[in-house]
């Protein structure tokens, strides 16, 4: 078996759940999608974008209920595998760890379930990497959210 028929076994997991990675979304502004950092990598923060269309724009607790906002996070959280993946050059099997999420929810003042919102990020690193996707994490509401998205994930990865 050469090099290119090789399947990496976190590529295999993606495949074995059924999860395709969306293209690297575009910055709008004057950032990078990732820095490495030896062996850190630090993802901008990604909202719940497939492909250049925000899926999910609205207030969480308004036009969105949890489970859609948790799909929404999952969203962002898929972002974020595919900038990794790229900041990996191309092998998720480098990553050693997720370190910490941060998550930021546009909802209504009196929103309840802010980290719950977030846990549809959370779940996925869970359901991807096993116990490497075990992380801290911060889980804020907030007034508004670039494009009008109910959800921003931002992540910190430490890789081989």
């Amino acid at each position: 078996m050469n090099s290119s028929t090789i399947i990496h076994s976190t590529d295999r997991r993606l495949s074995e759940l059924g999860i395709e990675l969306p293209d690297v979304p575009t910055p709008i502004a004057n950032f990078i999608p990732f820095r490495r950092h030896r062996d850190l990598v630090y993802l901008a923060g990604q909202v719940c974008e497939w492909n250049g269309d925000v899926r999910f724009v609205g207030k969480v607790g308004a036009e969105y209920d949890l489970a859609e906002a948790q799909a929404a996070a999952r969203v962002c959280g898929l972002n974020l595998i595919a900038a990794l993946r790229l900041a990996c050059d191309g092998s998720l099997d480098r990553v050693s760890c997720c370190l910490r999420l941060g998550g930021f929810v546009n909802c209504t003042p009196n929103f309840p379930s802010i980290p719950q919102v977030i846990n549809g990020a959370s779940d996925l690193m869970h359901e991807l990497f096993g116990a490497r996707g075990h992380h801290a994490r911060t889980a804020v509401g907030v007034a508004n959210l670039p494009r009008g998205a109910a959800v921003e994930v931002d992540a910190i990865f430490a890789i081989n």
